[in-house]
């Protein structure tokens, strides 16, 4: 096994690897199912990145207090 195998794969591999699985496989249920579960990460990043953006401003305003 490689080091590389052991590191955690990029968003990109993984959004990669979501856009060439074949869709035609899975049923009604497994798609509404995938939907679902990419909403959900869809609200988690958009949660990160609003947490990211307020630490920014924190330390933006205190830095230009000084």
């Amino acid at each position: 096994m490689e080091p590389e195998d052991l590191q955690p794969k990029r968003v990109a591999e993984v959004a990669i690897a979501l856009g060439r699985e074949d869709l035609s496989l899975l049923s009604i249920e497994e798609l509404r199912d995938r939907i679902t579960l990419i909403r959900a990460e869809i609200a988690r990043c958009e949660a990160q990145i609003a947490s990211k953006e307020g630490s920014l401003s924190d330390a933006e305003a205190i830095f230009q207090k000084r």
